[in-house]
């Protein structure tokens, strides 16, 4: 399989530089060229991210002459790409997380280079000076011997512990720093009869969070994907993984997750946080548009981030939604002119007040709602992307996730947990080699 390497400002200088003749006006530059495009999106219609996009796409075919042909996909957009790739319809532009297009398109060599995206002016700037480049430090998007990257992000997502500032003012002047002071706060609002945590626990990434965040807070970033390269399994076994699992056991032994979390369906236990039977959210920055129609009167949106682990760095999640041009793409050009027409300011602006999710220009205007969670990026010593970066074809889905599942439900202890991935990753590795 491919391996993917970090992106450094090299990649970027090489991109623009190759980009130099001739697409430099990738972003449309009012050249009437006509011609189309494919676009499968991961948003639905009607949110309003689709919105914002839906906006872009209008002007861009105003502007350019390109017409797209858009369709709605939703959050299996990556699954139903996957069949056509091999094919001749397949789509030319594609939207996702990161962790959800690497496995398919990187590491498969599925992906194109985007070469003339990162190239092309954007507001009288090169898109590659557009993309804040301490947040790719740690994010594998561009491939060994590549000299571009294959994904232009044009969104960032992170996570953050949310609470209503309105019902816990002294969480937002005084949040919990580190691990023991965060336990410590979660007795509090158990001896207050409140409810600490909600969790919708048949959503295996939310889980996820809670492992994979306590293991990169003890470890540094890479650490939990250096793990899963050990082809015997038995780097699960090191202290840092198994302090990270009686951590999130701690959690569960301590009943500070909302009744009935192991058997509820989504959004069950975010709307009944929302609606303050709990305290405390861990989720992502979509959650202030997620749960807005649902929100008690007068919720405050703030949060803090996960907390440091044994005097450790300030680590934050710095994820990535963005496009991806396949390799078999009819009209790649065209696809890559809108990618990076899209991080023109007054779509990142759109996106970050009417979305009210993080854009990826850092001049970008964003809402109330996220600029906790963006102080918290900002004041971060370093960042970390989701499943902490692992692309390993089948991992996430056959082996992490299921097994973190079971630990956060508490139906596998902390010792049981280490000793289900070390034979389970021993097997991948047998599989996969």
């Amino acid at each position: 399989m491919a391996k993917i390497r970090t992106l450094s400002a090299l990649a970027l200088i090489s991109a623009v530089a190759l980009a130099a003749t001739g697409c430099a006006s990738g972003a449309g530059g009012g050249s009437g060229s006509g011609g189309t495009l494919t676009y499968w999106s991961m948003w639905k219609e009607g949110e309003a991210q689709q919105k914002v996009l839906a906006s872009a796409i209008a002007d861009f075919t105003k502007e350019t002459g390109i017409k797209v042909t858009v369709q709605w996909q939703g959050r299996d957009s990556v699954k139903k790409v996957v069949p056509t790739l091999n094919t001749n319809n397949v789509p030319d532009l594609i939207d996702s997380s990161f962790a959800k297009l690497a496995p398919v398109l990187a590491t498969s060599g599925q992906a194109k280079e985007l070469t003339a995206a990162y190239g092309a002016d954007v507001d009288g700037e090169k898109v590659s000076d557009l993309v804040p480049k301490a947040y790719l430090a740690d994010a594998d998007i561009t491939r060994e011997g590549d000299t571009a990257p294959w994904m232009l992000p044009y969104t960032l997502t992170s996570d953050a512990i949310w609470f209503n500032a309105a019902t816990h003012p002294e969480l937002a002047s005084a949040p919990p720093k580190d691990w023991n002071a965060f336990v410590a706060e979660l007795d509090t609002l158990k001896a207050a009869n409140e409810v600490p945590l909600a969790i919708d626990g048949d959503v295996s990434g939310y889980n996820a969070y809670w492992y994979t965040s306590a293991l990169v807070h003890i470890a540094g970033p890479g650490a939990m994907r250096k793990i899963a390269e050990d082809k015997t399994g038995k780097a699960w076994q090191g202290a840092d993984a198994v302090e990270a699992a009686t951590m999130v056991q701690q959690l569960v032994d301590g009943g500070y997750f909302i009744s009935g979390y192991n058997a509820s369906k989504w959004p069950a236990q975010q709307q009944a946080w929302a609606d303050n039977k709990a305290a405390l959210l861990y989720n992502g920055t979509w959650i202030p548009t997620e749960t807005a129609s649902y929100a008690t009167s007068g919720f405050q949106y703030s949060s803090f981030p996960f907390p440091t682990v044994d005097g450790g760095k300030q680590v934050s999640r710095a994820d990535f939604i963005g496009f991806a041009v396949p390799a078999k793409a009819k009209n790649a050009e065209n696809a890559q002119k809108f990618a990076s027409f899209f991080l023109s300011k007054k779509y990142q602006d759109a996106l970050g007040t009417d979305a009210k999710i993080l854009p990826i220009r850092a001049d970008a205007a964003i809402s109330p709602e996220v600029d906790s969670v963006k102080k918290a990026l900002d004041a971060a010593d370093g960042f970390y992307v989701q499943n902490d970066g692992i692309t390993l074809p089948g991992y996430a889905e056959k082996l992490l996730y299921p097994t973190i599942d079971q630990l956060v439900q508490g139906k596998l202890s902390a010792t049981e947990f280490i000793a289900a991935m070390t034979s389970g990753q021993a097997d991948y590795w047998k599989q996969n080699s």
